[in-house]
């Protein structure tokens, strides 16, 4: 089932609207076309109760005040380009910088603050909507006009996938990305540090103090960086580590190792005492992994209570960061005459101890 209605205007006199999307089993996703926000994420525990697992506001306004992202679509580049400069085809691009002297998930206007258009479906693959935005030539500093497109689908397997489309009129960096935050135990439940995570990684590009690669491909084999067994993401996030030190936890691409299969697998979180387990796979080279550092607890939440630091977690499927200053890294352009394609699987289900 899907359902529209209105969910305020924008500032500026757009109008926002909100699709509700629920499969057989209960499952029920709300986004809105302001950024493609995800504003709430409802499945079940092992008991079969609901709970919205998504950080997130109330209000539009609350969501236009600048909160960090939550739950919304990244472009037309996701994560960090370093001193927002890159130079491409003997040309050099000056982008906004918003993270110090860095480019972060798009500039001042992202793909998270504007409003999508959209078209609902509900066909044999399941409920979903489409989302579509023309960036245009030089927004943000980037060049080309960029035609966009995401696709939300729910499943009647409950899965929820984003399937990322784009195509441009001149050579420029896409990096399209979601940007939700996690809580299998409940929006507003506390820290996430007993979510038990794998990633399918064994490197990563580590960064600087700035947060920026430095080129690098570090294994992380017997480090506190080390997921490929399932660990609670707090066992190690306190150890003396100069990467976590930098990221003030985890918050770092790691590389996936990738399969043979084109959607392969990222991650698996499982959350001992409600049961709720959240698999992603991807057809992207890297994810980064962000354990909620920078929350502190100044943003109120959907049910009154402060987002405190690792109130949440991202998982968001990538190419690396600042893949255009890094030529080692895999390439990022995409050129006039081809397609831009990405797809992240998010599926969810239930396991107790």
């Amino acid at each position: 089932m899907v359902k529209k209605e209105s969910y305020g205007t924008t500032k500026s006199g757009k109008t926002v609207d909100l699709y509700t999307l629920i499969n057989p089993n209960g499952i029920e996703v709300r986004a809105i076309t302001y950024g493609g926000i995800i504003i709430s994420l409802k499945v079940p525990d092992a008991r079969g109760e609901l709970a919205d697992i998504v950080l997130g506001c109330n209000s539009l306004e609350e969501y236009t005040k600048g909160v960090p992202y939550f739950g919304a679509i990244i472009g037309r580049y996701g994560n960090r380009i370093s001193q927002g400069k890159f130079t491409l085809n003997g040309t050099e691009y000056t982008l906004a910088t918003n993270n110090g002297p860095n480019h972060l998930h798009g500039g001042v206007k992202g793909f998270d603050k504007v409003v999508w258009k959209a078209e609902p479906f509900d066909n044999q693959n399941g409920v979903g909507v489409v989302l579509t935005y023309l960036s245009k030539d030089g927004e943000e500093g980037y060049p080309g006009n960029l035609n966009s497109r995401v696709t939300y689908t729910l499943t009647t397997q409950n899965e929820l996938i984003f399937d990322y489309h784009a195509t441009t009129d001149k050579a420029t960096p896409v990096n399209l990305t979601q940007h939700t935050y996690f809580n299998l135990s409940g929006d507003g439940q506390g820290e996430i540090l007993n979510h038990q995570l794998t990633l399918n990684a064994s490197h990563i590009t580590p960064i600087d103090s700035a947060l920026i690669p430095t080129g690098e491909i570090l294994n992380v084999t017997g480090t506190p960086l080390d997921f490929t067994e399932p660990t609670a993401i707090g066992t190690r996030i306190e150890q003396k580590n100069e990467q976590l030190k930098f990221g003030q936890g985890y918050d770092h691409n790691f590389i996936i190792n990738r399969s043979e299969e084109n959607n392969s697998f990222v991650a698996r979180v499982h959350e001992p005492v409600s049961g709720r387990v959240m698999e992603v796979y991807s057809t992207e080279p890297g994810v980064q992994f962000y354990s909620g550092n920078f929350l502190d607890g100044t943003i109120i939440g959907k049910t009154g209570k402060p987002y405190q630091r690792r109130a949440g977690f991202c998982l968001e499927t990538q190419h690396y960061p600042d893949s255009p200053n890094k030529p080692n890294f895999p390439s990022s352009i995409l050129k006039p005459g081809e397609t831009y394609e990405s797809r992240t699987v998010y599926k969810f289900s239930t396991r107790m101890p």
